[in-house]
């Protein structure tokens, strides 16, 4: 709850710092600020907690799993501000209003992490989803970026209706918004309640990307601001799949409902990763295959909503962290080019070599290959997935496409080492930017070498 109520609060400082803030390259300090402040709130609620507590007459619950969630999205948030801070400015003049949109999702992250009514899954989603529409389209002079913010804005309203109707069945059906006393692991399964389960998966899945509700995905993250891309295509993306485990985990999953909704939510994961994969192959913008990128490393995270056991958790958390900062740091280093494609990265290894080195490291790690953290985060899916017995197949399935990325981010490593030319940045490349790259590459090969540093926490 504190965490919820400090995001909250520095969301509106951001918008009246605005006002009596003259220097905007000051502004950054000031939400960092508020990220360190929001994260001791986060700890304190942690040690308040214990184990684990209602809040709000039962409507939200605070746990270890949530706290640890709050604490890795608010420390991925600090990381991206620090990296990625200063390229606000370069959107627009409106600085502050979009630091203060950043908190105010956060905000909407905190409650998907502790919801236990289906009202405030529905607040989290809309907290989490406007600011990102007019984040989208916050290069008002760029057409891709209106393009951008309308689509996600259409799709996502239409969204939101399904997921209404969703609550609503399922509440026609059990009587009850709390996640816990909806009673639909006992006796037969009603067709409300069915068709219920069926929209609230179909509109989550529409949030985290996954195929066939993929559509907008490239189209958005490859049209809206880059700095913002990074952002929504990490953090934000692994709120909506907490969002997505935490329901169906504890009010789909006992008795013989699991059988109604995990063979298509396993369909859904395979073609998610087919099309993801397959699809970034093929694109000449580093930018748009990231986007691609995203979807498929979303097929990854569905493992955890199919496979619903405590490895399952632990691996969703893991790869929150490892994607999320991997991520940012890509995104960072494409920042700094003034070429998004391939090519603009030819010979950025001799006249970066930093930059190169720790590019190659992050996309080892997306990649899941073995000292980095994206290693250990598909392991424990791809291992939650095995113990839960009947998904052996799908499986299969991750791993070949996981190979198949292998491909398009050694596309990137090759171009960077192996290519002649002279990749040209577009910003001063600083000591102090060059410590962080650092610094985020250490998390990622600690994390690959000790997950339990992470895991111990739950």
């Amino acid at each position: 709850m504190n965490a919820l109520i400090s995001t909250a609060v520095f969301g509106i400082v951001m918008m009246f710092a605005g006002l009596f803030v003259k220097n905007k390259q000051h502004i950054k300090y000031y939400a960092i600020a508020g990220t360190i402040i929001a994260f001791i709130a986060n700890w304190y609620d942690g040690q308040l907690a214990g184990g684990s507590s209602t809040v709000l007459y039962g409507m939200l619950e605070v746990s270890s799993v949530s706290v640890l969630f709050n604490g890795i999205a608010i420390g991925c948030t600090f990381l991206y501000f620090l990296l990625c801070g200063s390229a606000f400015e370069k959107v627009g003049e409106d600085v502050a209003d979009y630091f203060a949109l950043v908190f105010f999702i956060l905000a909407g992250i905190t409650l998907t992490a502790s919801f236990s009514n289906l009202l405030m899954l529905f607040l989290a989603i809309e907290i989490i989803s406007i600011p990102q529409y007019i984040l989208a389209g916050a290069d008002k002079k760029n057409l891709k970026s209106n393009e951008a913010s309308l689509k996600y804005f259409l799709t996502g309203s239409f969204t939101t209706g399904i997921l209404l109707m969703g609550i609503a069945l399922l509440y026609g059906a059990t009587g009850s918004f709390n996640i816990r006393e909806m009673g639909l692991g006992t006796g037969d399964l009603s067709p409300l309640a069915l068709c219920g389960i069926l929209l609230t998966g179909f509109a989550l899945a529409f949030k985290v990307s996954a195929a066939p509700f993929h559509f907008w995905t490239p189209d958005v993250y490859d049209g809206s601001p880059t700095v913002f891309t990074a952002f929504m295509a990490t953090i934000v993306k692994a709120a909506s799949f907490l969002a997505f485990i935490r329901l169906f985990h504890v009010s789909f999953s006992e008795g013989s409902i699991t059988g109604h909704w995990q063979l298509i939510l396993a369909i859904i994961t395979a073609a998610t990763l087919l099309i993801g994969n397959f699809t970034a192959v093929f694109q000449q913008s580093v930018k748009r295959m990231l986007a691609y990128s995203s979807i498929a490393q979303a097929g990854f995270m569905l493992f955890a909503v199919v496979a619903f056991n405590e490895t399952a958790t632990q691996g969703i958390m893991l790869y929150a962290i490892a994607y999320s900062v991997a991520t940012i740091g890509i995104f960072s280093i494409l920042l700094k080019l003034k070429d998004y494609t391939f090519e603009g990265y030819n010979g950025l290894a001799r006249t970066q070599p930093l930059l190169a080195l720790a590019n190659t490291v992050f996309l080892l790690s997306l990649a899941g290959i073995p000292l980095t953290a994206g290693f250990f985060a598909k392991y424990f899916l791809l291992s939650a997935a095995v113990q839960q017995g009947n998904l052996l197949w799908l499986v299969i399935v991750g791993v070949l496409c996981a190979a198949i990325s292998a491909y398009y981010y050694f596309r990137v490593i090759m171009a960077m080492y192996f290519k002649t030319g002279d990749a040209e940045t577009n910003a001063p490349i600083t000591g102090g930017y060059k410590g962080l790259l650092v610094t985020a590459v250490a998390v990622v090969i600690i994390l690959g070498v000790f997950p339990g540093l992470i895991l111990q926490f739950l």
